[in-house]
């Protein structure tokens, strides 16, 4: 007996097999049901017309409810993920956003650490150009005002006093003698004036400021004794040795205070070691902080395809004009200094004195002025961190990024 086959080439037997597993109680002879040439559905199994699990257990004697003949539903076929949402977007006509990958972007991220870095930068170098501008300038002024001119008067009392001492011999008592002292005294005020070496330094010139008057005592006191007496000499040995006396004299105090000064002079227009690295890691800085500015408009135009930032652009101006400002005053102003410096080191007499007060007040002009620029560099500072501020947020607002 030859088995027929279905369409979906399975025979006769396969049908019975499953009509036996379906718990079917028809007998081993009961004739096969006969084929169909209707296709199952791909994605059901089932046929078009069985609708129900009644005829097809009917025409297959398997109980109702019983799938009919025909290959096994896909057991791969799943439910949506989604839950059927997507299906009902879809109907609906919305339209799902993808979300998006985790480390999948990494914009909001690079705009958070530019922005850290510039706002970082802005801060190093704010604070590391005001304490290497203040280095050289916070000495130009109380160089101008005190130091040099206090060199400058203890130089005219060392001349009037030496001057006067030349007049001392004089039979009777001269007016120039009364003259150089009196240029002397005025002198040793001045100094005074000018806080020589501090409260040593003032008590030193008021003991000298004693001798002077002393000195020009005993000199009158000699000029008006006959010439050739031992009393007139006798006054003058005294008062040439409170003039000249190595140890305690007035010229040997008046040398000590004007070594002092100048010592000062070379302290406040020295440029050392540590003001040197000061200013190169100041320089440094500046160029990282340009550089950051640089890349951080390229990645801005790159990745937001726009041409220019102004907030980037306006702190890279601020930045450069800022810079250069500040250099060429601290150029300037050293220079000044050095020169008077050189000008100071020498030995001064007559009326070199006066035209050394004019070449130092030339060399220290503007000096006051450049030394209060170091506020400017504060507001600068705050300026340029500002501008960078508003260079990004925009673009941080669009990513909605919150820093951590």
């Amino acid at each position: 007996m030859s088995t027929d086959r279905d369409p979906a080439g399975r025979g006769t037997g396969e049908r019975g097999y499953g009509a036996r597993e379906s718990g079917s109680g028809t007998g081993a002879g009961a004739p096969p049901a006969p084929a169909t040439s209707v296709r199952p559905d791909p994605d059901t199994g089932v046929p078009p017309d069985a609708r129900t699990g009644a005829r097809s257990g009917a025409r297959s004697g398997a109980p109702a409810g019983t799938p009919g003949p025909g290959p096994a539903p896909r057991a791969d076929r799943r439910a949506p993920a989604d839950g059927g949402l997507g299906a009902l977007a879809g109907l609906l006509g919305g339209h799902r956003h993808p979300r998006p990958v985790p480390g999948g972007s990494t914009t909001a991220h690079e705009l958070a650490v530019r922005h850290r870095l510039l706002l970082a930068l802005s801060a190093l170098l704010t604070l590391s150009l005001f304490v290497s501008y203040e280095g050289v300038h916070g000495d130009a002024d109380p160089l101008r005002t005190s130091s040099a001119p206090a060199v400058l008067s203890i130089d005219t009392a060392l001349y009037a006093l030496g001057e006067a001492e030349r007049d001392a011999g004089a039979a009777t008592p001269t007016s120039d003698f009364q003259k150089q002292i009196s240029v002397a005294a005025q002198s040793l005020a001045a100094a005074a004036g000018d806080n020589v070496g501090g409260p040593s330094g003032r008590q030193a010139l008021q003991t000298v400021a004693a001798l002077i008057t002393v000195y020009a005592v005993k000199v009158q006191q000699a000029q008006l004794q006959p010439d050739g007496s031992a009393l007139r000499q006798a006054y003058l040995s005294y008062a040439t040795s409170i003039l000249t006396d190595k140890g305690s004299g007035i010229l040997a105090r008046l040398k000590v205070l004007q070594t002092q000064q100048r010592a000062a002079v070379h302290r406040q227009t020295s440029f050392g070691p540590l003001l040197w690295l000061c200013w190169a890691v100041t320089l440094v800085i500046a160029l990282a902080l340009a550089g950051c500015l640089l890349e951080t408009q390229l990645f801005l135009r790159r990745r937001f395809r726009r041409r220019y930032n102004r907030g980037l652009l306006a702190a890279g101006a601020l930045l450069a004009a800022g810079l250069a400002v500040t250099l060429l005053f601290t150029v300037w102003t050293h220079q000044g200094m050095t020169d008077t410096r050189r000008l100071l080191d020498r030995r001064l007499t007559g009326p070199a004195i006066t035209d050394a007060g004019r070449e130092t007040a030339a060399h220290l002009a503007h000096t006051g002025f450049r030394a209060s620029a170091a506020g400017g560099i504060l507001i600068g500072g705050v300026l340029v961190m500002a501008l960078a501020e508003t260079g990004l947020r925009r673009h941080i607002d669009e990513y909605r990024f919150r820093p951590r």
